[in-house]
């Protein structure tokens, strides 16, 4: 690999002239073999300034640095609203192309400790060039040499009280980056390094680590130059600022993902695995979760003589409280409904009392169903929940339930139940409230667009509960549910009667 030593003068760059980043044009031009110097960032003087009066050259030389300074700051702010690790690195990957006047390059994020998440990205590669790249030998490469090439850090918490060994953590060393300036005549490369640059219609890269001390080694990024070419000191000056501040951003995104993660997995498991299997009905279900994971749940329980126990709430707050309370709330309830499930009243006024007596100052929204399959009846009550739908070939409608408030709200928490038949074939959806506000309308017309995505299910798909569900969902919240996006959860629970 060639050396990283500062080179003399600016080398031939392969990139156009890139938009305008810091609003400070080069007082000096480029020299006319190079390509045309970074917006906001000021070339380097050429040789006849040394024949300017020192005035004039500490002048520029401050004009410079302001430039320079000005560039970092309008490129940091960008990359600091980033706030999901494939968008702080597509934005890395753009801001560093611009700063070492380059046109293509990819970015691949590989954290040292092993835990994940990992990801490549690519600028002005299509993911056939990103899997062609793979193809390379990792030691030929020079994004695979820095990420083979760093010692990890040690794990968080090591030195602490209790850790073993108890030595002070020890910052990782981060490698120097990787420039090869000419991959046709650069020594010691693979054979399948120079066929895969000659088919991409790359001639020179420029690697640097995604890494520092503290961090370690979160993964590397690489800029590819159509012509023969390497930046020259001062654009790896700007690149190695911005590299350190990047990774930083990439590290604390990291945590915080890893977070998400675990939130999300601690919610998984405390809803049920799979859904039982009960002659005469058919299941699915659809959760999706915010980015602090939310309450909202659901239950469908097995219980004697062939019944079925269906169950959807949500526990006010989001994070880890509110998953433990309701971990709580739904194993209360699966007791409450063996003993006494044909009185889906008596159930959810024994989750209130609960409720009311172990945790006073949380509130939550529950409705049972106690389901006989083989009669096609349902006794249900809910409390401060929204009505269950309907939808079958010859209607589409609420089930009329009897307004209550949410449990933890009253002194005595009493509604009365209501009997439902549901006809062959027909679709019982259960649903949170957070279907309903994710929607971002107002009551009335949520409950409007709910009511007409159900009425919508194609008759070739209302046979699967699975299917009619991801109708809704899919007519309700086009885009999804954004992970970025604080909110409620959402819980739809389909039960197809046979």
């Amino acid at each position: 690999m060639a050396s990283n030593a500062p080179v003399g003068k600016p080398t031939d760059m392969s990139s156009p002239r890139l938009p305008k980043v810091a609003g400070i044009d080069s007082t000096v031009p480029a020299p006319p073999d190079t390509v045309a110097p970074l917006p906001g960032v000021p070339s380097a003087a050429p040789p006849s300034d040394a024949a300017l009066p020192p005035g004039v050259l500490i002048q520029d030389r401050l004009a410079s640095w302001v430039s320079d300074l000005t560039t970092l700051h309008e490129l940091t702010e960008r990359l600091i609203k980033t706030d999901s690790l494939d968008g702080a690195l597509r934005e890395m990957l753009g801001a560093g192309a611009a700063l070492v006047g380059a046109r293509r390059g990819m970015a691949v994020l590989e954290p040292a400790d092993g835990l994940g998440p990992t990801s490549t990205i690519g600028l002005g590669l299509a993911h056939a060039d990103l899997g062609t790249i793979e193809t390379v030998p990792r030691g030929s490469g020079s994004y695979g040499r820095l990420l083979d090439g760093l010692p990890e850090a040690d794990p968080p918490g090591a030195g602490l009280p209790g850790n073993s060994p108890a030595a002070p953590r020890r910052p990782a060393r981060v490698p120097e980056p990787i420039a090869i300036r000419d991959v046709r005549t650069e020594e010691g490369l693979d054979p399948r390094h120079r066929e895969v640059a000659a088919r991409l219609g790359y001639a020179a890269s420029y690697a640097l680590p995604l890494a520092t001390e503290e961090a370690g080694r979160l993964g590397a990024a690489v800029w590819l130059y159509d012509e023969p070419a390497e930046p020259d000191e001062r654009r790896r000056h700007l690149i190695g600022l911005y590299g350190r501040f990047a990774t930083e951003h990439l590290a604390r995104l990291l945590q915080v993902e890893r977070a998400r993660a675990r939130v999300a997995t601690v919610a998984e498991e405390l809803l049920p695995s799979r859904l039982p299997r009960v002659p005469g009905v058919r299941l699915a279900v659809r959760h999706l979760t915010g980015p602090q994971g939310g309450g909202d749940w659901y239950d469908a329980l097995p219980l004697p003589e062939g019944a079925l126990g269906l169950a959807v709430g949500s526990v006010s707050g989001t994070g880890p409280s509110a998953l433990a309370a309701m971990g709580r709330l739904r194993a209360s309830l699966r007791a409450y409904a063996v003993m006494e499930g044909e009185d889906p009243v008596a159930v959810l006024s024994d989750l209130e009392l609960l409720l009311r007596l172990t945790e006073p100052a949380r509130s939550a929204t529950a409705l049972f169903a106690y389901a006989e399959p083989a009669q096609r009846r349902i006794i249900l009550a809910g409390a401060g929940h929204a009505p269950p739908l309907v939808v079958g070939d010859h209607r589409t409608e609420f089930v009329e339930t009897s307004l209550s408030a949410p449990l933890g709200m009253l002194t005595c928490w009493e509604a009365p139940s209501v009997e439902l038949s549901p006809a062959p074939g027909e679709t019982v959806l259960l649903y949170t409230d957070g279907l309903l506000r994710r929607t971002g309308d107002a009551t009335d017309r949520a409950f409007a667009r709910l009511h007409a995505a159900a009425a919508s299910v194609p008759r070739a798909d209302r046979s699967d509960p699975g299917a009619v569900a991801d109708h809704v969902l899919r007519t309700l919240l086009p885009g999804g549910l954004d992970p970025a996006v604080e909110g409620e959860d959402v819980v739809l629970l389909a039960a197809r009667f046979e």
